[in-house]
């Protein structure tokens, strides 16, 4: 069975279109939705877009396209977004990214998320797990460091692309730790996972449900978890925060549309996005995999953003900022990558 299936069967369908034409009160449907996700097919992202798209092409009896726009830490999917029509056809499955890039890539769209997009709510979220292969020389994250420490810029580590979340929490790492591993980029988490297994990286910061077949057949070993406490799923899997006090980097993700969209187009989107997200089974179904949904609609995905869940460089502790490369550094510290937290993220009001 593919992957994919194994991971989120239950959550999707196959192929490039999810059909879910339901019918509207009038026995009619609308134009198709596109959903474009930044990151290539096979990852959580892309799962999870086709799972709730099913489930929201069904309350909105309109078909729901899945776009995959790879590219330039995810501002490709950006871009097509923002060139779109702003009718509410062509949506955004945004993640942290659109926090951090004004300030770690300024030169890619959106340069101000607020301002050209029009949030729609908030999606789910999901924590990292620092992986290896089964035959990486330890065992556990003390041993992890002290063996990166022992080798410095010797040991490599894959991310999702620059600027992508794993990458600034695999900087973090590296200034919480101490230790300098070596950042090699890929076009999405599916790519860097199949170099991981061909040990051409050494590690790399994964969402559970991408690396679940992986862990249960031993392939892969989980170090620890970027959750500020461990996971109810894998409690045997220590959190970063137990060794390193303070560390905590989740992954979400939330839905937009191009900035001029009108108001009754993005509340019927977002009312339908509430609704799929309010579902019980689908949200236990979620949770056993490490994905627990969020609630919040337009005004407050777009607090999310105006606060600075997702930011970089406050200057503390005389920690200067600026972007060097991809391949370098970055020199800044990552306050908090996301909130809430996995343990208060699944109360709906």
């Amino acid at each position: 069975m593919h992957r994919r299936n194994l991971l989120l069967s239950s959550l999707m369908l196959p192929g490039a279109v999810v059909q879910a034409r339901a019918q509207t009160a009038g026995g009619t449907s609308t134009r198709p939705i596109t959903i474009v996700v930044p990151f290539p097919p096979g990852g959580l992202s892309d799962v999870m877009t086709r799972a709730l798209g099913q489930r929201l092409g069904q309350e909105l009896g309109q078909t729901v396209v899945v776009d995959n726009r790879p590219g330039a830490g995810t501002s490709v999917a950006s871009a097509y977004v923002l060139q779109s029509r702003p009718d509410g056809t062509t949506l955004l499955m945004g993640s942290n990214s659109l926090a951090t890039n004004p300030t770690a890539l300024p030169q890619l769209p959106p340069r101000d998320p607020e301002r050209e997009l029009a949030p729609i709510g908030l999606a789910y979220m999901s924590a990292f797990l620092l992986v290896v292969r089964d035959d990486f020389p330890v065992r556990d994250l003390a041993g992890f460091i002290a063996y990166a420490k022992a080798h410095p810029g010797r040991v490599n580590f894959a991310s999702s692309g620059v600027g992508a979340v794993n990458h600034l929490a695999l900087e973090l790492l590296n200034r919480s730790a101490g230790i300098a591993l070596e950042h090699i980029p890929f076009r999405g988490g599916a790519p860097a996972l199949i170099e991981l297994r061909a040990g051409q990286v050494a590690a790399f910061l994964a969402t559970p449900a991408d690396v679940a077949p992986q862990m249960q057949d031993g392939s892969l070993r989980a170090l620890a978890t970027t959750t500020a406490q461990r996971l109810d799923q894998l409690p045997d899997v220590p959190a970063i925060a137990e060794l390193l006090p303070g560390y905590e980097a989740v992954y979400w993700q939330a839905l937009f549309a191009a900035a001029a969209t009108p108001e009754p187009v993005v509340q019927r989107l977002a009312q339908a996005l509430q609704a799929v997200k309010a579902d019980m089974d689908f949200r236990v179904s979620l949770a056993a995999r490490g994905v627990a949904l969020l609630p919040g609609g337009p005004q407050e995905l777009r607090d999310y953003l105006r606060r600075g869940h997702c930011q970089l460089a406050l200057n503390r502790n005389g920690i200067s900022q600026h972007w060097l490369s991809d391949r370098s550094r970055l020199n800044c510290r990552i306050a908090r990558l996301a909130t809430p937290t996995m343990e208060n993220c699944g109360h709906f009001g």
